[in-house]
């Protein structure tokens, strides 16, 4: 009995390490889409935002194909307490990482759009945004690799360094909209760009919201209020 419970116990350690290799996998990928468009739009390069559009099937497809075996591993192992939880959050995990890459593709997409439009202004805090949301991703992968609370919520307040960062650049886009009109479209691509950056620091958060599910099994909003 002691043997078959062994086996048991090390089939399904067998499929965890799996998942977390294909989580890790498609974090790296995402981490590189990221930062890949906001290449593209720093150098105007638009065979690099071309491949980044291109490469969001691959992450579509390891998207599913860990949802597949989260499923799988659920199903034939019959996981429970901890164990099941870490396999929930994997799940969820690849959904919001999945959505991260559709924000680089957005990213992209504005590069395509603008051509050879020249920036309206030089990029200092987009590259800013998308450093710290990067950064975040890591540590957020590695606190799921640990298991580590007090890591998951350390990035959570991160966010609000690409909050700041992000109204920063809509104060400054408005500033230059309001003085000449002429410039809003212009003005309009670099306000996509950064909400797009905005709004994946958030999915981040969402990561280790989940991480902290996972580990001690509590699930909330743990991002400390604003002050008034």
């Amino acid at each position: 009995m002691a043997v078959a419970s062994s086996n048991v116990r090390a089939a399904l350690d067998r499929d965890l390490n799996t998942i977390r290799d294909n989580i890790l996998r498609l974090g790296s990928l995402v981490n590189e889409q990221l930062q890949l468009s906001v290449k593209a739009l720093r150098e105007r390069d638009l065979k690099l935002a071309h491949q980044v559009v291109s490469t969001d099937e691959r992450i579509n497809q390891l998207r599913y194909k860990i949802e597949e075996e989260c499923l799988t591993t659920i199903a034939r192992q019959q996981p429970a307490a901890g164990d099941l939880r870490q396999i929930i959050t994997a799940m969820h995990m690849s959904v919001e990482m999945e959505r991260m890459a559709d924000h680089a593709v957005g990213i992209a997409t504005i590069v395509i759009r603008m051509g050879e439009e020249p920036l309206l202004k030089p990029l200092i805090d987009i590259p800013r945004m998308q450093a710290i949301t990067s950064e975040m991703l890591d540590q957020a992968l590695d606190a799921f690799v640990k298991m580590d609370v007090e890591m998951a919520r350390a990035v959570v307040v991160r966010d609000d360094e690409v909050d700041a960062l992000y109204n920063q650049v809509l104060r400054e886009l408005l500033t230059y909209m309001a003085e000449d009109k002429r410039v809003v479209p212009r003005a309009m691509y670099l306000l996509w760009v950064a909400h797009n950056l905005e709004r994946t620091a958030d999915r981040v958060t969402n990561l280790c919201e989940r991480v902290i599910f996972a580990a001690i099994g509590e699930l909330g909003d743990y991002k400390p209020p604003k002050p008034a």
